[in-house]
């Protein structure tokens, strides 16, 4: 079972982290004003994970999804990411920068399953 670290940031605010099982973290929050924001935060992770769609932007011509959905795409670095966009677009989770897309496939499917019964702990 995955787990969610709230923590206060260092320039202020509260951020949250979603750990896999082993423990590394697959998943980081932006920096909210409260921990009460924060945990909302988690809840929505929580209800759009499991059901957002997939779009992939590292293939040419992708068909564009609804939100929820989980974006991924390549970065500057030239590494694959994902971003977890709320049924209202806003950017809700972020993942690291992977190798290959499919590393990245890999760290959706285990926020998607990690975030529903994940409990919340405070750092």
């Amino acid at each position: 079972m995955g787990k969610f670290v709230v923590k206060q940031g260092k320039s202020g605010g509260y951020v949250f982290n979603l750990k896999a099982t082993n423990g590394q973290v697959i998943a980081v929050s932006q920096v909210y004003d409260s921990e009460d924001a924060c945990l909302n935060g988690i809840e929505s992770v929580k209800n759009n994970a499991p059901v957002a769609n997939l779009e992939d932007q590292t293939v040419a011509g992708y068909e564009e999804q609804k939100h929820p959905k989980f974006e991924v795409y390549t970065d500057k670095a030239g590494e694959t990411r994902f971003r977890l966009k709320a049924k209202n677009g806003q950017i809700i989770a972020t993942g690291e920068g992977y190798a290959s897309k499919a590393n990245c496939l890999n760290g959706v499917e285990s926020v998607r399953k990690n975030c529903v019964d994940a409990e919340v702990v405070n750092e």
